[in-house]
């Protein structure tokens, strides 16, 4: 029995630092693939893309809810000199403005029902104030969510997406 205890220690230190390092690196390889398919789909950078309606023929890996008008936006703040300027205009019914950094990780939602919200995103290391939130890492992505569970909702929701706006700001004013 002994003769196997220094070769099961070994495996067991083996699984157990592949197990780690897969919790630790599988979520960055996750978004980097993430953010190259949805730029692939033509999802532009610093800019909400418009979205289709969900059906199942549209999905390719989850199920989105067919009950909403998803509209996503791929931010990268690597030296960029300025905020990010988003934007999710007004909408009567739930609405909803998520962020994703480059590990997957859900750091703000800002819910609203009737109204737009307005907010600058700062690169990590920043200060924020009033309005502002700090992005954990420099490139992630912005999701807005409204609920619109019939065909003549989705178009009003998309014409309420003529609002929406994610750009970096002007830094010379």
């Amino acid at each position: 029995m002994k003769r196997w205890t220094g070769p099961v220690a070994v495996m067991l230190l083996c699984a157990a630092g592949t197990h780690v390092l897969t919790l630790h690196l599988a979520p960055a390889v996750i978004m980097d693939r993430a953010m190259a398919a949805l730029a692939a789909r033509g999802v532009a950078l610093h800019a909400f893309t418009t979205p289709q309606r969900v059906t199942p023929q549209s999905q390719q890996v989850v199920r989105s809810s067919p009950d909403l008008y998803y509209a996503l936006c791929r931010y990268d703040l690597a030296g960029a000199d300025a905020p990010l300027a988003v934007r999710m205009g007004n909408w009567p019914d739930y609405q909803s403005l998520s962020f994703f950094d480059a590990r997957t990780d859900n750091f703000a939602t800002l819910r609203a029902t009737g109204r737009g919200i307005a907010v600058r995103l700062l690169p990590p290391g920043s200060a924020p104030q009033e309005g502002e939130i700090v992005s954990p890492s420099e490139r992630g992505v912005i999701l807005i969510r409204r609920l619109a569970p019939t065909a003549q909702r989705f178009a009003a929701a998309a014409e309420a997406g003529k609002a929406d706006a994610c750009k970096l700001e002007n830094v010379s004013g």
